[in-house]
């Protein structure tokens, strides 16, 4: 990453706005947000799960996390109320200060720039969290006026976190049931934010694809190597227990082994334990497929590894690590993602060439970020405790011990310009 662009592009034109930062808003009132569930349908959700288990057999990993995760009347992210932040179950990084997400804007403007600025365009987040990374992008954008043309395209399963979102965004939004998005809105200064169940759903068009911490949450199927023999992990019903569940090993080859086999078997020759979704190879080669036929580049950020891992399977629960299969639907269920399954996926598309993964920390220097704090903790408009404030931020998202090194940044482009990107990078 080139740190020179960087700080060309942002000082020039964005150093003079915003000095007295910007305050990290709550939820809206709780009244208006679905509470967490109550313990019944915790019960609920795990009576269904042992239901499917005794009549068909033990499931894959995959299915268990797709039903804790989505299921629409007891999915954690479909009735959860406040799962991030501080109050929530976990802290993502443009919740710790707005330094995160203007670096991320201007990595976009910088990239759009490169292929010529084509309008109109899109902006598409893949799980937007509460929205706060979004409303950082759209300021930078807005200050450096280049908006005209833009469009934003939420893919958001949750209906509640959906509200949350545009009332984070928006003057006011509508909810739709004859569209193909569900819900649109307008923000202050006029650009339309639109939301999406699924991305197939969004249109075509010039796209910069953004995924913060989503591949993170797809589900996973999970292979193990015992005596020399792959095998996937299933979870099954504790014997003797109306109210446990347990992880086993299949006793043969599952189809979803067969197939991940069959395509990738040189990925596992050194490796005991893999983790796959399947789900994520879908939405690359989505991505792929729109990149080829209208134009785009995207970026996802997310903690992983280099196939270095294996069992990272696990969930978190009010900011600590909690059994996964432990009161489906109360905690978070995640897996770290694998960077070098999912740059296989990108190259098995042949749409899509990539650059990195880099370190957050790396990517956060390069854009400039120590640059950006020094400018806001400069201005005597702010107190010290907001200076102490966005510096602990900063630091805690660059710091190797913190997020600094966990978090890897990922950059996707069209295949057909593949030289030029390897060039620029």
């Amino acid at each position: 990453m080139n740190s020179t662009i960087f700080s060309r592009l942002f000082y020039q034109q964005v150093r003079n706005y915003t000095y007295k930062p910007v305050k990290r808003v709550s939820l809206p009132p709780a009244s208006t947000l679905p509470h967490k569930p109550d313990p019944k349908v915790y019960s609920s959700l795990r009576h269904d799960l042992k239901s499917r288990i005794l009549a068909t057999g033990p499931i894959p990993v995959a299915a268990y996390m797709k039903q804790v995760l989505t299921n629409p009347s007891a999915g954690y992210y479909m009735t959860s109320g406040d799962v991030f932040g501080s109050k929530g179950d976990f802290i993502t990084s443009p919740e710790i200060g707005q330094i995160f997400g203007e670096m991320i804007a201007a990595w976009c403007v910088n990239e759009w720039s490169k292929f010529g600025r084509p309008a109109p365009f899109q902006l598409v987040e893949l799980g937007p969290g509460k929205g706060t990374m979004m409303r950082d992008v759209l300021r930078v954008f807005d200050q450096l006026n280049v908006s005209r043309g833009l469009a934003v395209q939420m893919v958001e399963m949750s209906e509640h976190l959906s509200q949350v979102q545009a009332d984070l965004l928006c003057k006011s939004s509508t909810v739709f049931t004859d569209k193909p998005y569900y819900r649109s809105g307008v923000t202050a200064n006029g650009t339309r934010i639109y939301w999406y169940r699924q991305l197939d759903d969004v249109p075509d068009g010039f796209a910069i694809v953004l995924a913060h911490e989503f591949f993170d949450a797809l589900p996973i199927h999970k292979f193990i190597k015992q005596n020399n023999v792959w095998k996937e992990v299933l979870i099954d019903v504790e014997p003797k227990s109306d109210n446990k569940f347990r992880f086993i090993v299949s006793k043969s080859e599952t189809p979803m082994l067969r197939l991940f086999l069959n395509n990738y078997a040189d990925l596992v020759e050194e490796r005991t334990h893999i983790e796959v979704s399947f789900d994520t190879e879908a939405i690359i080669r989505q991505i792929g497929t729109r990149f080829e036929a209208n134009g785009g580049f995207g970026l996802v950020v997310d903690y992983g590894h280099l196939g270095d891992k294996g069992d990272t399977f696990r969930a978190f629960k009010n900011h600590k690590l909690h059994d996964p299969l432990v009161e489906p639907g109360s905690a978070d269920l995640t897996a770290d993602v694998d960077f070098r399954l999912l740059n296989r996926f990108c190259e098995d598309t042949a749409q899509i060439t990539t650059i990195g993964p880099t370190s957050q920390r790396e990517f956060l220097e390069a854009a400039g970020a120590q640059e950006r704090l020094n400018i806001l903790v400069s201005s005597n408009t702010i107190s010290e405790e907001d200076r102490g404030r966005l510096s602990d931020g900063l630091k805690m998202l660059i710091d190797p011990e913190q997020m600094g090194e966990r978090f890897k940044f990922f950059g996707l482009y069209p295949k057909a310009l593949e030289s030029f990107i390897k060039q620029q990078s």
